[in-house]
């Protein structure tokens, strides 16, 4: 079968030739594992983008190889996923929250295959496992550096659905603001798309008109709203300040590399991979950090955030997980 309306690649490790007939036959520690990935958006999206790089990484150090489809409409997803079990794929990696009974359907017809998919929903069986986004962490501390910086009193945020994965970074930027700030209040808008920056962009100078001088962009775009209206915004996921420099001045970073490490050990192991691998994101596994431009922000506010991401990465204190929708 082709794939249609996508684009399909291959990124080969040096040592892809090796393939194992099923994951759960035990593998030695040497082994390539053969992942394939099925990307909803593409791969320029800020949150594919960190999981693309972190499997062009792994590749480059030997432990896979990797090839992908990108712009992958939810009618083509599952599809696409047996298609690639049916090739061989060892590890089908995807993102299941448009199309949860469909993937996990696939996932069932595949028992020798192992899949990882971005879930709001439990792992399934030996060979479906999930994981959540989470650099929430991240996102605390940098509210609370944003706390001691607004003239206005007023946070906005733009995110994309209103989903656990999302609520939660939102409510945790809140948090971190009401940290240094418990007189703030918040906006917040959701525009209903993953990848649409001029759906972003006006939604944040919605906010911005409503009073906002600190924008928490959960989605792209936000910050440029930010940079055209001349006030401070805060990236998620990736590094948003060489782009724009002197408007973002925080970023809450994820880093998928470790979540990715943890499965490739189960498959190398033989262990079933039916399991939930989201605590690999939290910052004590170096799954999240935060990045900031520490001449942007005021002194004084430093100290206390790096004391509370000492308490977080040593796991003396543990951030509370809120999943409700902003209001």
């Amino acid at each position: 079968m082709t794939l249609k309306t996508t684009r399909r690649h291959l990124m080969v490790g040096a040592a892809a030739t090796l393939a194992l007939p099923a994951y759960l036959r035990r593998a030695t520690a040497q082994s390539v594992i053969r992942v394939a990935a099925v990307h909803n958006s593409p791969v320029e999206n800020a949150w594919n983008s960190r999981i693309h790089l972190a499997f062009q990484e792994a590749a480059a150090a030997g432990s896979i190889s990797y090839e992908f489809s990108e712009g992958v409409a939810p009618t083509d997803y599952p599809r696409a996923m047996a298609e690639y079990a049916e090739g061989g794929a060892q590890l089908v990696w995807g993102e299941s929250y448009a199309v949860e009974r469909e993937a996990r359907e696939v996932a069932a017809d595949y028992p020798e295959t192992a899949f990882l998919m971005g879930s709001s929903g439990g792992p399934q069986g030996d060979n479906f496992g999930v994981f959540g986004t989470r650099n929430h962490e991240a996102a605390y501390l940098a509210g609370m550096l944003a706390g001691r910086m607004s003239q206005s009193n007023v946070f906005g945020s733009v995110g994309g659905y209103p989903i656990p994965e999302v609520n939660l970074l939102i409510n945790a930027f809140r948090a971190g603001v009401r940290e240094v700030n418990p007189d703030a209040s918040f906006l917040n808008g959701f525009i209903g798309a993953w990848f649409d920056p001029a759906r972003a962009k006006e939604a944040a100078i919605a906010q911005i008109d409503a009073g906002a001088d600190i924008l928490f962009g959960e989605r792209i775009g936000t910050a440029d709203a930010a940079e055209e209206r001349g006030i401070k915004a805060i990236g998620s996921l990736i590094d948003y300040t060489p782009r724009y420099p002197g408007t973002v001045f925080a970023n809450a970073i994820w880093n998928y590399g470790p979540t990715i490490a943890a499965i490739v050990a189960d498959i190398q192991a033989g262990t079933a991979v039916g399991r939930d691998y989201t605590e690999y994101s939290f910052m004590a596994y170096g799954g999240n950090e935060l990045i900031y431009v520490p001449e942007d922000v005021p002194a004084e506010a430093i100290p206390p955030m790096e004391a509370k991401q000492a308490a977080i990465s040593s796991g003396e204190w543990t951030l509370p997980i809120d999943e409700s929708e902003p209001a």
